[in-house]
Order: structure tokens, then C-alpha cells, then sequence
């Protein structure tokens, strides 16, 4: 079964019934059930949208995931499709998901950016921890942690926290077209390469990065804390980690320069790169780069959860497209 039966197979239709992003989200919803709910954390309660497959109840699923969706630290919700629609397609993979409404700091625009008051770091990334440790103990099991974007800084950096003894860490950890460095490192010659012509227009700039990051900080000493921003810190005793990244996207220079950091540190560290795909597509569930990405997140959790060792399972796993 290819990339796009699997899709199709995942969201109950063939390529020729499907129209809209609502119409496969729909389908998607029909195969799970969703219950919204909230948790505690130390800032407040925290809104959560808890997802299983349809007919079961919550937390009988052979593997759980606790899921943070993307938006520069400042934009998104649980409506958001890199939210919904990812967490009602692993949950019809077989997958209890928590999606989490972490508090997001101010809005930001343009390369002068503040960063002075309102919600700034360490809240959002203390939501994730605190979301993360209550389902956790809920379940009283190995739950895994993952995020996409922004969200995937969240909970990079909630595993580093967790893995220096605020734990129990995550079993896993799966980020998404992740931002995970203060600076954006250099793209190199093949990711330029494929930035040029009509994949240029709305990229992420390394002043575009330091604008948001520093937003979201709030003081620029925070950019060098490893709780803020986990790459290019110390990343030992991370759990199992999947990072999937976008061939257009000069996020993944972040992306693919933490993946060099897990395997230097020797962790287990499955890597992909979608084919064709920019910044954002799990936020298009219509996309056929969606679904494969959900199928690849899906299988991998899974096979996390049987202790197998299948693909992703060793410390190098490549695959340019999925």
C-alpha cells in the first residue's frame, strides 16, 4: 500500500470523494470520539481535547500521545487543524490523544518584535509540562509527547526538562517541521536550493526566527536556556524521537541540525523529510502530504508502544519521502 491508499485508507475515502479540508476532517471525526476537558497546571487550568478511537473509551488504547499544535508561540488553538485534524487522525490509528491549549504569548510583527509583558516564556512550555505530567499520571502508564512547529519546541523542551529529573519523561517523542534553536542554524546548499522561486515567498528568515523566538522569550538572556529553545543544548536521555520536516521549509536547517544532536547524544532518532510538502502541512488535512504524515506518526507511536523495531527504531532511520 502506497503513500496515498494509505491516506485514503486513514480517512475513509477515496481521492476522487474528497473535496474539502472540512469533508476529510469530518470523516476523521467520524471514527474517533472527542470529549473537551480541561487539567491543572501551576499558571491555571489548562484547556485540553481529549481523543480516542470511536467506540472505546478514553485511555484504552494500547499507546497514548499528549499533542501540541504550532503557531510562532502566539497563534492557534484546538479548532486548528494541526490540532484537530492531526489529533482525530492518530486516534483513528488506534492512539488515545490529549491536544493541548497551551497560553500563547502576545502576537508579533516584523523583525522588531517585543517581548515585554503579557504571557511569555516559561509559561507556554510549563503548560506543556503540566499537561503532559497529569495525563501521564491519569493513564499511569508511558505516554508519549510531540508537537508541531512552535508546539514541537514545547514539548522538546518539556523533555529536556523532564529528562533532568522533573519527569516521568515522555516514551517517545514525534515533532513536526519543528523550531528548536534560538538562531536558525545555516540552511546549507541543498535546503536554499530548494527554497528558490515560488517556494521563497513566506519563509522563515533567520531575522523572522529571532523575532519570533525573542517574542516568545521575553528577555534575551532566556534565548541560551535550553528549557526555552533545546537545541543545541545537551540532549541526552531523550526517549525515542521522530522528527518529520518539510522538503520546502527552512525551518527544517532546525529540524535536520537537532536530529545531528540526538544521534551525537545517542539517542534512538527516526528522520523524514516529506517530499514536495512546505511549512505547515499537517495543517491541511486535504493534502496528501497529511495523510502520509499521520500514517508514518501513527505507525511509529505504535510501534513505540509494542517495544518493536521496526522503521524509525534505530539511531538511523532515513527516508527523503514518505
Amino acid at each position: 500500500m502506497g503513500p496515498e491508499d494509505q491516506e485514503w485508507d486513514m480517512t475513509g475515502a477515496t481521492a476522487a470523494e474528497s473535496t474539502t479540508e472540512d469533508d476529510v476532517v469530518a470523516r476523521l471525526a467520524g471514527r474517533v470520539a472527542v470529549r473537551d476537558d480541561v487539567v491543572p497546571g501551576r499558571h491555571g487550568d489548562i484547556p485540553v481535547r481529549r481523543y480516542c478511537p470511536a467506540g472505546s473509551e478514553f485511555g484504552g488504547a494500547g499507546h497514548a500521545l499528549v499533542w501540541a499544535h504550532g503557531g510562532a508561540f502566539c497563534r492557534g488553538g484546538l479548532d486548528q487543524f494541526e490540532s484537530h485534524a492531526v489529533a482525530a487522525a492518530l486516534a483513528a490509528h488506534g492512539i488515545d490523544v490529549v491536544a493541548l491549549d497551551y497560553r500563547l504569548v502576545p502576537a508579533w510583527d516584523g523583525p522588531d518584535a517585543g517581548g515585554d509583558g503579557g504571557v511569555r516564556y516559561p509559561v507556554p512550555v510549563d503548560d506543556v509540562v503540566d499537561a503532559y505530567r497529569h495525563v501521564r499520571a491519569e493513564l499511569g502508564r508511558a505516554t508519549a509527547l510531540g508537537g508541531a512547529s512552535a508546539g514541537a519546541c514545547l514539548a522538546a523542551a518539556a523533555t529536556w526538562s523532564m529528562s533532568r529529573g522533573s519527569g516521568p519523561g515522555p516514551s517517545a517523542l514525534a515533532l513536526v517541521y519543528p523550531t528548536l534553536h534560538a538562531q536558525l542554524p545555516p540552511l546549507g546548499d541543498e535546503l536554499a536550493a530548494a527554497l528558490l522561486g515560488p517556494w521563497a515567498e513566506g519563509q522563515f528568515t533567520p531575522a523572522r526566527v529571532h523575532a519570533m523566538n525573542r517574542n516568545y522569550a521575553g528577555r534575551d538572556d532566556a534565548l541560551d536556556e535550553a528549557y526555552a529553545f533545546p537545541g543545541g543544548h545537551d540532549v541526552t536521555g531523550f526517549p525515542p524521537t521522530l522528527v518529520l520536516d518539510a522538503e520546502h521549509d527552512s525551518l527544517r536547517a532546525s529540524g535536520a541540525a537537532f536530529v545531528g544532536e540526538l544521534r551525537a547524544a545517542g539517542v534512538a532518532t527516526a528522520y523524514r523529510v516529506q517530499a514536495g510538502a512546505s511549512h505547515g502541512f499537517m495543517n491541511h488535512p486535504a493534502e496528501t502530504a497529511f495523510g502520509a504524515g499521520a500514517d508514518w506518526i501513527g505507525g511509529w507511536l505504535a510501534d513505540r508502544s509494542a517495544g518493536g523495531g521496526g522503521p524509525g527504531a534505530g539511531a538511523r532511520a532515513d527516508d527523503r519521502q514518505l
